[in-house]
């Protein structure tokens, strides 16, 4: 291993020079399972890959997929898992204490990455710190915010604390936003670091756009297409997207609602929304065509933290009507690069979609902004940031800088 392995002198912004690291890294999620975090903890991977690193990729194994044990140009170690509640077609990964220790002291990774906070994150957190390895996780998921839409708005403290417990244990914790980190810093969570997350503005570009496609949806050229995309559940405020659309419906009769996505809430959605076309879940070429044949995207969700579907739309050269909030509060500017609605001002948001769809010439600019503004956005950049949080977990673990959560942890 080739590597130098000091952090910036200010904790962030300076790409460290080495590679060969040895790196696990463990998710509760990946493809082919289809949702944010799974695609960008495939990116993460394939690009630390490509920058030499030795990744070694411990998952839960999706039944009927998974035959071995290898994966692409790299080590994958799959584990039992169960299926969420809910979610049938998700993975959760179970403990596995004795597996984790059993590799890691055979072949000890220089970092431990942790993407997701399940069962099987926690296991690997507490072998991680047994074992004296550099531990960092990743912040993907607000579970937090999820119970109250389950009538399980109690459990909010008690999952916070458990998240508050789980990031301290660590050595770093990486963060989309400014926005969470200021976030989290006032719930008590430590060693923050904001890394992007990027978008492949090659596979996501207004070139996709095919008129064979909206065809299909009964669109001509002139009519206007508004997007979903994401997973239809009761977090994901879905009645503000029917309410939008209704009112779509009422000023612009050959309007348009493209869904591309599926989940438990998709039932009340088809009731509410009758004419729309629900496309259900779409991949790579097909998804990219789904965005770029649209010309508005509806994004509602006040529950994420940050939002994959929002930089794949303004890359698309969609105009975005979203809150003002995670990926879109980061990387739109309002009536610049799309439209902004005030959290807790959801009255708001149809008119905000209803002045797009009557201004033609806005959408357009919108669009072209939004693709400009997320060209930046690539991969490339987002894997050097990675790679200086590596640093400075090792870093840190090195000097025992952040003993305050291996207590709690070790007494789990």
């Amino acid at each position: 291993m080739t590597c130098n392995l000091t952090p910036p002198a200010d904790g962030e912004g300076r790409s460290l020079d080495f590679r060969g690291l040895r790196i696990a890294m463990v998710t509760e999620t990946y493809p082919p399972e289809v949702n944010g975090v799974a695609n960008t903890v495939c990116r993460v991977v394939m690009g630390l890959r490509g920058r030499g690193h030795a990744v070694q990729l411990i998952r839960p194994r999706q039944p009927a997929v998974d035959t071995g044990t290898s994966e692409g140009d790299g080590e994958t170690v799959l584990t039992g898992g169960v299926a969420l509640p809910m979610y049938g077609h998700l993975r959760m990964g179970l403990p596995h204490h004795r597996l984790l220790r059993a590799l890691w002291r055979q072949q000890r990774p220089d970092v431990v990455h942790i993407a997701t906070e399940g069962p099987l994150g926690w296991s690997a957190l507490r072998v991680a710190r047994q074992l004296d390895l550099p531990v960092c996780a990743d912040f993907r998921t607000n579970f937090q915010a999820y119970s109250r839409f389950y009538g399980a708005g109690w459990l909010r403290r008690p999952i916070m604390a458990y998240l508050r417990r789980f990031h301290n244990g660590c050595h770093s914790t990486m963060v989309p936003t400014d926005t969470l980190r200021t976030q989290l810093s006032r719930e008590g969570f430590g060693a923050l670091s904001v890394v992007a997350r990027g978008v492949d503005t090659e596979l996501f570009s207004p070139a996709r756009r095919d008129r064979a496609l909206r065809a299909s949806w009964n669109a001509s050229d002139d009519d206007v297409v508004v997007l979903h995309v994401g997973r239809l559940a009761a977090e994901k405020n879905l009645s503000v997207l029917a309410t939008a659309f209704r009112g779509l419906q009422e000023v612009c009769p050959r309007v348009r609602l493209v869904v591309v996505g599926d989940g438990p809430a998709r039932q009340a959605l088809q009731s509410q929304c009758p004419a729309a076309v629900f496309a259900g879940f779409r991949t790579g070429d097909a998804l990219a065509a789904h965005y770029a044949s649209s010309d508005i995207f509806l994004f509602p969700s006040l529950t994420e933290t940050y939002g994959n579907v929002t930089p794949e739309a303004m890359a698309s050269g969609l105009a975005v009507v979203a809150f003002d909030d995670a990926a879109a509060g980061q990387l739109i500017t309002h009536g610049q690069s799309g439209l902004l609605v005030p959290k807790g001002r959801a009255e708001d948001f149809p008119a905000a979609a209803i002045q797009l769809a009557h201004d033609q010439d806005l959408r357009k600019r919108l669009g072209q902004m939004a693709r400009e503004r997320v060209e930046r956005l690539g991969w490339a950049s987002v894997i050097r940031h990675v790679e200086d949080v590596y640093g400075l977990t090792t870093a840190r673990a090195s000097h025992r800088a952040f003993d305050h959560g291996l207590t709690e942890v070790g007494r789990i």
